[in-house]
């Protein structure tokens, strides 16, 4: 009983001495391991005589689970210690000045919304914001966009299970026009403004993405014509691209929500392996305008027969991927440190 006493006295000192868990597992070795020393006690129940063995080995047992119990014991406060350890060399003290990092940078989209943004306000341009999810009257119905528009249907519109306050259907909006409803509800003409942001699409390859950015702008006033609005795009693509002379040409096109519409070109020279803005024979689509159709100008409150105004519309990306020669729409959105280090600003 002596020698077992001193085995278990010598054990448990070298268990609670054990200084980390590859010390420990050392000290669990030595005692349970095959060749271990309470191992070994057992091994020699074998040769003793059968009505000793029993109480032998309750003995055995008995030191064997005091053994076990103390590395449990011993290993739950390393392990409790070194998770201290870690958590203490891995805390960042947000106090102090910052490390040493990369130089931040813009986003091209915000880059391009700062410009556009500037360009308009120096001619008297405003900013205004609105939800990213609408209800079918300000996305649609409100922009004379009639009930069987193909823009609609499930395949091209993001719409929502909930509804409005009034049960009205919601939805992502489609684009930033009833950012321009909205505004004229609560401001009188005339008015002046752009509305920017996200807006939502099902659609995604190389020139698509379900989620983009638009800029549109409105401009209500009386006596307002399709020359203001001709000059007013013709400035600000010049500005823009940083090209006096730019081409521009207006086609006659479609819109609900605009009449007359057109979509606007850009001079430009195209080849397989690049496209150069300002020269050359061929033309480049870039937005989508017209005069506000009166429709439009009814559902927001105001009198067609004293006011009139004109509307533009853009997207962002292809501003930014026309004017920073960036080939990919989808690499916006890819979280690339590295495009953004070269294209950012």
């Amino acid at each position: 009983m002596t020698d077992l006493h001193t085995l278990q006295t010598t054990l448990l000192s070298a268990i609670n001495t054990a200084n980390d868990l590859t010390a420990l597992d050392a000290v669990r070795v030595e005692a349970l391991g095959k060749k271990g020393s309470v191992t070994a006690l057992f091994n020699t129940l074998g040769s003793l005589p059968a009505e000793d063995r029993k109480a032998q080995g309750a003995v055995f047992n008995t030191l064997k689970e005091a053994i076990t119990t103390a590395l449990n014991t011993r290993k739950e406060t390393l392990e409790a210690a070194a998770l201290t350890a870690q958590l203490a060399a891995e805390a960042v003290d947000v106090s102090l000045p910052p490390l040493p990092l990369p130089k931040g940078t813009l986003h091209p989209i915000t880059r391009v919304m700062e410009e556009v943004t500037a360009i308009f306000a120096r001619q008297g341009f405003t900013v205004e914001v609105g939800p990213d999810i609408e209800d079918d009257f300000h996305n649609f119905t409100a922009l004379n966009i009639p009930p069987e528009h193909p823009a609609r249907q499930m395949h091209d519109t993001f719409y929502l299970e909930a509804t409005s306050e009034n049960g009205a259907s919601q939805l992502l909006r489609t684009h930033t026009s009833p950012v321009q409803i909205r505004t004229l509800k609560e401001k009188q003409p005339p008015l002046r403004m752009l509305a920017m942001g996200r807006t939502f699409r099902c659609d995604s390859d190389m020139t698509h993405t379900p989620m983009f950015h638009q800029i549109e702008g409105l401009v209500i006033e009386e006596g307002v014509h399709f020359g203001h609005l001709k000059g007013t795009i013709e400035n600000f693509l010049a500005e823009f691209f940083e090209i006096d002379d730019l081409k521009v040409r207006f086609r006659p096109s479609f819109f609900p929500f605009t009449e007359p519409s057109a979509e606007v070109d850009i001079g430009c020279k195209k080849s397989k392996e690049s496209l150069q803005i300002g020269i050359g024979d061929d033309w480049l689509e870039i937005l989508g305008c017209g005069m506000v159709h009166p429709n439009v100008l009814k559902a927001a409150g105001v009198d067609p027969a004293t006011h009139q105004g004109f509307a533009f519309g853009m997207g962002v990306e292809r501003l930014a991927m026309l004017k920073y020669g960036i080939p990919d729409l989808r690499a916006f959105f890819a979280s690339d440190l590295r495009w953004l280090r070269h294209y950012g600003f």
